[in-house]
């Protein structure tokens, strides 16, 4: 029986694509670089975003300033609820599984903007203040497990009683780690680099949301 959920945020709970490539791309604008596709941008998120913003510079063929995933960050704080939307559904759904389970967030995000991306799309009410760990804590960032073992700490659940719903490798790695289950959302732009080959037939694998109220 599953006890816990764990979600990851981008790609996973939200749709933050065109916010996240629109402050990549008015960074690089502002560096002499030429914007990248959405799609592309899509496809090197996931390891927060100091990774995201290396990525981004390799891939415009400029060079990285010093002070760039400050510039990023400040850019992105002002974009974080443009055009971010929760998936169609994501809100039933959360409703169904509180009412057997407890929920929670592991995101690699920074923790204070991912709460006001809660807050902005009305996901906020299905998860305490304990019950979500950004990528700036104390902890380190996904794919180590120990965040997701704290969580299962938290509720006194062991590993193997928590699932992580994510939409990446980096979720597919951490959940692996951590011996707890993997849901992997075909939905999210996180899916789209997923390596096929790793696939060993022990994951759940969605299409939507509320995909999750019937699987488990």
């Amino acid at each position: 029986m599953i006890r816990l959920f764990v979600f990851d945020l981008d790609g996973t709970l939200v749709d933050s694509l065109r916010d996240l490539a629109d402050s990549a791309n008015e960074l690089l604008s502002a560096c002499g670089g030429a914007p990248l596709k959405m799609d592309d941008v899509g496809r090197m998120v996931g390891e927060g975003a100091a990774t995201l913003v290396t990525r981004v510079f390799a891939a415009a063929g400029i060079p990285k300033p010093a002070d760039a995933l400050e510039r990023f960050l400040a850019i992105y704080d002002t974009r974080l609820l443009n055009c971010t939307r929760a998936y169609e559904g994501m809100a039933e759904t959360l409703a169904g599984l509180a009412a057997r389970a407890s929920l929670a967030v592991l995101t690699n995000k920074p923790l204070i903007a991912s709460r006001r991306i809660l807050d902005g799309v009305h996901l906020s009410r299905f998860f305490d203040t304990g019950s979500v760990l950004g990528g700036d804590g104390p902890l380190a960032r996904k794919p180590d497990p120990t965040a997701l073992r704290t969580l299962c700490d938290r509720v006194n659940a062991e590993v193997a009683e928590a699932l992580l719903v994510g939409d990446s490798l980096v979720d597919w790695e951490t959940a692996r780690n951590a011996g707890t289950g993997i849901c992997l959302a075909r939905y999210g732009f996180g899916f789209w680099q997923f390596p096929q080959e790793n696939l060993n037939g022990r994951e759940r694998l969605i299409d939507s949301p509320r995909d999750l109220l019937t699987l488990v």
